[in-house]
């Protein structure tokens, strides 16, 4: 626990004072006691029991009085609390090796239905969005509370040919910023390459602004689930710099094939594979989190676990007002017991 103003934390120092006080007085008022049989007498008639109760409501007094200095140092403290997050974006993989059966009943209809209970599962003021990519990304659905409309458009989506999944994060990002001019004709066909800044890949780069820290913007995030590797379309590392540089996190999730196989059906074949190397530096530049799924099970608990990290946050938060609160609660039990039990306070 860290303290804001720790220089409160001096006055704790009073409190043993405050305490040989009390048995200074308490001493004192044995003294007088003694001088007179008959207060002995009734002290004895009070009993051990008594006795004690005596002490009860000053304890409770002085431990009031110390979490009330607490309170002062104003002391902060990691706590869970509801997400700021206000839209999410699932940019889902729909090229034509999510038919492949190795995840039950197949890799596509696996993400459908898990991508359907994840949004059902959300808070009804999050908005999600979706996005679809193969050797394109276009976006299915605008953000929206509507859980139908995002059920439907999750439940129409068309398998295509190639896989972009750079194009998949920039068409994310250009849907939760629609004014600040993310375009994919702004990274242009050297952007293809690794290693070509986006600033020198097109005609017009994005609107200026200036870059935050990753991970810092709170109110969306992407989720993207792909069970290949790029083969087309912008480099997939240039668009996390972009989603790194406005503070969004993109969560990958990785589906299918890791070590690569041939693929066959409806009389034609293909060679897939997950390109986990990249997916986990596209989380990694944008303080997101990288997830394998090699079932369906697997994949319903990533998206489990993603909706527990997105729906709550752990933060740092002043929690001087509980101190407060136990200071006022243990102040009214001590004036509460002394009255009861002695008809006075304290």
């Amino acid at each position: 626990m860290n303290f804001l103003w720790p220089q409160f934390l001096w006055l704790l120092a009073a409190v043993p004072l405050l305490v040989l006080l009390y048995l200074w007085l308490m001493r004192r008022k044995k003294k007088l006691a003694l001088r007179y049989a008959s207060l002995s007498i009734v002290r004895e008639a009070m009993g051990a029991g008594q006795t004690v109760r005596r002490h009860i409501p000053p304890l409770l007094f002085l431990l009031a009085m110390v979490a009330m200095l607490i309170a002062a140092a104003r002391p902060m403290a990691v706590v869970v609390l509801p997400s700021n997050q206000q839209t999410i974006i699932l940019a889902m993989d729909v090229s034509g090796s999510m038919r492949a059966t190795d995840v039950l009943p197949n890799r596509l209809v696996a993400a459908q239905e898990a991508a359907k209970a994840f949004i059902k599962d959300l808070p009804r003021t999050v908005k999600v969005g979706i996005v679809a990519f193969a050797g394109s990304a276009q976006v299915a659905q605008l953000p929206t509370t509507n859980r139908d409309d995002l059920v439907t458009a999750i439940d129409a989506f068309q398998l295509q040919r190639a896989t972009a999944t750079g194009n998949a994060i920039v068409v994310s990002l250009a849907t939760l910023f629609p004014q600040a001019g993310i375009d994919i004709s702004n990274f242009g066909p050297q952007s293809r390459q690794r290693g070509v800044p986006i600033e020198q890949a097109g005609k017009a780069a994005p609107k200026e602004f200036t870059p935050v820290a990753p991970g810092s913007y709170t109110s969306a995030a992407v989720i993207m689930l792909t069970d290949g590797q790029r083969t087309t379309g912008v480099d997939p590392l240039d668009a996390a710099k972009v989603a790194a540089d406005r503070g969004v996190r993109v969560y990958t999730v990785g589906i299918g094939t890791v070590d690569g196989e041939t693929i066959g059906f409806e009389g034609w074949s293909m060679r897939v594979r997950l390109d986990e190397e990249t997916l986990k530096a596209v989380a990694n530049k944008t303080q997101g989190e990288y997830f394998y799924a090699g079932t369906a099970g697997d994949l319903k608990k990533v998206y489990d676990t993603l909706s527990s990290r997105l729906t709550v946050e752990k933060k740092e938060t002043e929690v001087s007002a509980l101190f407060a609160l136990g200071a006022a609660l243990l102040a009214f039990l001590s004036a509460g017991l002394s009255l009861f039990w002695f008809n006075r306070i304290l």
